[in-house]
């Protein structure tokens, strides 16, 4: 496979976005219009009744003559030709976990560069995808949170866990969320993680009267939780405790145009990658 070309040419980025009338995958499409670098050629959806519907009528800017789409492989293919112009194409995916690996396999198998924002991948199948990814020669990148504050929290999370050995973290999310605990929460103990200690050591003989009050536990024993709400968007707090003292760390996302910057950095990033990357820390 021909490498990408180099992205100083000045030639737009073909950009398909899936999910496309999501609210994160709005939120993508008006992005990628305003970013002069960037050119929008295939929107997918999967909403009924919206096939063949002038994306930019249903999202309220105006006619843009681009019809959404349910048919996955056929975008991903209009993108490849489109990609002979512009240079290699990219996927950008904000859909649902039951979908989002086999829509990032087939943009690998179709030589599309995968920006994936939707979580729910297991260690399992990131593995699987970071082979096929490198035996393919086609960089991806998946971001649990594209924003540039959580990134923040998260190295400042990874950096205080070497003072404290009681941790717990609370994410807290939209009740339409379909996953937990959220990727970003499992991003964030696996950072914490990398120390490679050991977490919350017994102290007492403890009985969960209602099952799973405590939250869930993982093997260094972290304990997450997950909250589901209308009115919250994505908020996520780490807490530390010492005797005497706690540290809390807290990022509050107030509207998802706050993880746009993120999602363009790594749409302009991806086509330089050799293979598949975990995390947005891996691009800034």
């Amino acid at each position: 496979m021909a490498p990408a070309p180099d992205p100083a040419s000045g030639a737009p980025i073909p950009v398909v976005v899936a999910g496309a009338l999501g609210r994160m995958g709005a939120e993508v499409v008006r992005a990628v219009l305003a970013a002069p670098d960037c050119t929008l050629v295939a929107a997918i959806d999967t909403t009924p009744g919206k096939e063949g519907a002038d994306l930019g009528l249903e999202l309220g800017l105006g006619e843009l003559e681009l019809a959404i789409t349910g048919d996955f492989e056929g975008a991903l293919c209009q993108a490849s030709q489109a990609a002979r112009q512009g240079g290699a194409a990219v996927l950008v995916d904000f859909t649902h976990p039951s979908v989002v690996y086999e829509h990032t396999r087939a943009a690998i198998a179709y030589g599309v560069h995968p920006v994936i924002g939707t979580t729910g991948l297991s260690p399992r199948q990131l593995a699987d995808l970071a082979g096929f990814a490198e035996k393919a020669s086609v960089g991806g990148a998946v971001i649990p949170n594209f924003s540039v504050g959580m990134v923040l929290l998260q190295q400042a999370a990874a950096a205080a866990a070497r003072f404290y050995d009681f941790a717990e973290l609370t994410e807290l999310h939209h009740n339409r969320k379909a996953d937990a605990p959220s990727g970003t929460c499992i991003k964030t103990a696996e950072l914490i993680e990398e120390l490679g200690k050991s977490f919350n050591p017994q102290q007492v003989e403890e009985h969960e009267t209602l099952a799973g009050c405590r939250g869930g536990q993982r093997d260094s024993g972290l304990r997450l939780h997950s909250i589901r709400l209308p009115g919250l968007v994505a908020h996520q707090e780490v807490m530390f405790g010492a005797p005497g003292e706690t540290y809390t760390l807290r990022h509050d996302t107030i509207e998802r145009s706050a993880y746009m910057p993120g999602v363009l950095l790594t749409v302009r990033k991806v086509r330089q990658l050799a293979g598949l990357v975990y995390g947005l820390e891996r691009l800034i």
